[in-house]
């Protein structure tokens, strides 16, 4: 504003001297061709004024006269401004980048509990889809009875166990609903599901274990009572004899389920390892040699083993797998039946021991349960052929902490194959 009053009075002084020397007339000319003359500097600094504001981003222009003073402070402001919503939208983008690692799901409603935002974890627990489901009541997306009543209750002082179906696959999650913010809501999704097939799995472990000892120990204490409370006298040599054999061979079967407890927490609890070369024709030879007197000469037995054909290993946990397999086929398989053992390598360089029988066969909806725990198809038949329960639960961990795969094909009364097929990285050149 100085500088265009200044302005002004030198225009005046000027005419007013060019008054004095040529008259009054020329003085006033000059003093109007001085004021148009800073209208139009006015007008092209107003236009270039006006061309910044279209690009507001821009430095200002240079030199626009009184405005100089005027734009300066506002650039400056708009440039705080920009920085300071340049570090606003960092932290926004580390915080966004940090709900989408977390292992949970984060869900965030607005208060009509529209769904405004989630996280990937989520989208998989609960099959949104943030680009169609935004702005969608939650109710219509996550339509679950349970659901809808705990989420329209007053407060929520506990999580929800809610168990869904998607894609044919149980799923189990804990949801905690709560309030953030003002009317919003924050939902968070912890998926439990393979925490709560440990508890069940536990659970029927406990049960299981319980109830493969109950028996051993009933007819134990049964005979040891018999024992106690009868004259020695009643009692014939013969019936002593009985009775304790039958007294050892309950303890032999316990001894068996503990040794077979024992060896499954072994495999569990150890690191996994590369092992050595193992000769895993040797393994086989001397697990043949036991089951031949298992069979007492009833089966018939068929050989097709590659004596050079090596694995890397653990020698004790192989010899265990391979035993396993050949006294199941030797346990189920009837009087005369054919057992064929075969140890060889396959077409695309994979090491495979297999063991097939003639035996009773497996039905279809038992074979995807017959790793787990004590688990049997007939109770009866298999404790009356001696066996814990834990062969192929063994054999399964065994597997897996050489990087080999089980495999189990069978056909009710038709016998059953099962296989050991290890990677060709686990085969070994001998010594």
């Amino acid at each position: 504003m100085i500088k265009t009053l200044f302005s002004i009075g030198l225009w005046a002084a000027i005419g007013w001297l060019f008054a004095m020397w040529l008259g009054a007339a020329t003085g006033w000319a000059i003093f109007s061709f001085g004021l148009l003359l800073m209208i139009m500097v006015s007008a092209l600094q107003l236009s270039r004024i006006a061309r910044w504001v279209k690009d507001i981003d821009a430095p200002p222009p240079p030199s626009v006269g009184p405005w100089d003073e005027i734009l300066a402070p506002i650039y400056r402001k708009l440039r705080k401004d920009r920085q300071d919503i340049d570090e606003l939208n960092k932290h926004v983008d580390g915080i966004m980048l940090a709900a989408e690692a977390l292992p949970d799901g984060a869900i965030t409603l607005d208060e009509g509990m529209r769904l405004t935002w989630c996280n990937q974890t989520a989208g998989e627990h609960v099959g949104l889809n943030l680009g169609s489901d935004r702005h969608h009541s939650i109710f219509n997306i996550l339509r679950a009875p349970e659901f809808a009543r705990y989420a329209r209750q007053a407060s929520w002082p506990g999580p929800l166990l809610l168990h869904l179906s998607q894609d044919g696959q149980d799923k189990a999650l804990l949801v905690q609903l709560t309030r953030y913010g003002v009317g919003q809501f924050l939902v968070v999704t912890r998926d439990v599901t393979q925490v709560e097939k440990l508890e069940t799995t536990r659970k029927d472990f406990v049960a299981n274990v319980s109830h493969e000892l109950r028996t051993p120990l009933t007819v134990l204490s049964g005979f040891l009572e018999t024992l106690r409370d009868m004259p020695p006298e009643s009692l014939s040599q013969e019936q002593k004899e009985r009775y304790q054999t039958l007294m050892l061979e309950q303890a032999q079967r316990m001894q068996a389920i503990v040794a077979d407890l024992l060896t499954l927490s072994a495999l569990e609890s150890s690191p996994q390892v590369e092992g050595e070369p193992v000769r895993v024709s040797r393994l086989i030879h001397t697990a043949l040699q036991q089951g031949r007197i298992l069979s007492n000469d009833q089966h018939v037995f068929v050989e097709n083993i590659a004596e050079d054909l090596c694995v890397m290993g653990i020698e004790s946990e192989l010899a265990s797998a391979v035993s396993n397999l050949l006294t199941n086929a030797i346990r189920y398989t009837p009087k005369d039946g054919t057992i064929t053992v075969s140890w060889y390598i396959t077409e695309s360089g994979h090491a495979c021991y297999s063991v097939q029988d003639t035996g009773i066969g497996i039905a279809a909806q038992d074979i995807p349960r017959l790793t787990e725990r004590f688990y049997r198809v007939d109770r009866g038949r298999s404790r009356a052929t001696g066996g814990t329960g834990l062969g192929l639960a063994i054999t399964k961990h065994v597997a897996m902490r050489h990087n080999a795969e089980l495999t189990i094909q069978s056909r009710f009364g038709a016998g059953s194959l099962f296989s050991l097929i290890f990677p060709p990285s686990r085969v070994a050149v001998p010594d």
